[in-house]
C-alpha cells in the first residue's frame, strides 16, 4: 500500500474534542456533515482547504479522549489517507483501525506542513518527497494490515464470515 498526499501539521495531544467538535453533536447522527467540520478546532482551515488524499501530521497522545467512533470516522469520510503521528491514544487507535483509517506511527519532527509525502505501508518508512528524507514507521500486526486492507472489521467479518483474524 503507497498512499501520496500534502501534510497538514497538527501538535500534540490532539482530542477527539478537536477532531469531532463537541458543540457539533447534533450533527452525530449525520457523519458526512459532521466531516466538514473536522479537526475545525485545532485547524479552521483544515476541513474547507484539504484535499482528497492528504495527511494529517500530528505529535504525540492523537486522539486522546472520549472513545466516540465518530473522529477517526469523519477523518476518513472528509478523505485523508492516514494520520501520522508518534503516538496515538490506545481507543483512538482501535477505533480507526476498525474502521479501515490508517495510523502511522513515526517521528513527525521532520515533516512540516505542506510537505508532499509518499508512505509505503509496506516498506514500513514515509518519504518525504519535499526534503528529501526517509522516515522509518512502527510496523503494523499483519493482522491490523488486513483488517484495513478489506476496508475494517465490519468488512474483514462480513467477507470471513466471523472473527478469524489469522
Amino acid at each position: 500500500m503507497q498512499l501520496k498526499g500534502k501534510a497538514w501539521k497538527f501538535g500534540d495531544d490532539i482530542s477527539t474534542d478537536h477532531i469531532a467538535p463537541g458543540r457539533l453533536f447534533h450533527l452525530r447522527s449525520n457523519l458526512p456533515e459532521l466531516a466538514k467540520h473536522v479537526l475545525e478546532d485545532a485547524d479552521p482551515n483544515f476541513a474547507s482547504a484539504m484535499q482528497k488524499g492528504d495527511f494529517v501530521v500530528a505529535g504525540k497522545n492523537f486522539g486522546l479522549g472520549s472513545s466516540r467512533e465518530h473522529a477517526p470516522t469523519i477523518i476518513k469520510l472528509a478523505g485523508v489517507n492516514a494520520v501520522l503521528a508518534k503516538s496515538f491514544a490506545r481507543i483512538f487507535f482501535r477505533n480507526a483501525i476498525n474502521i479501515g483509517l490508517l495510523l502511522v506511527e513515526c517521528d513527525t519532527d521532520k515533516i512540516n506542513a505542506g510537505d508532499e509525502l509518499e508512505v509505503d505501508v509496506k516498506a514500513g518508512v514515509v518519504h518525504n518527497l519535499t526534503q528529501k528524507t526517509d522516515i522509518p514507521v512502527t510496523p503494523l500486526p499483519d493482522v491490523m494490515i488486513k483488517i484495513l486492507n478489506e476496508g475494517g472489521l465490519m468488512a474483514h467479518i462480513q467477507k470471513h464470515g466471523g472473527f478469524d483474524l489469522v
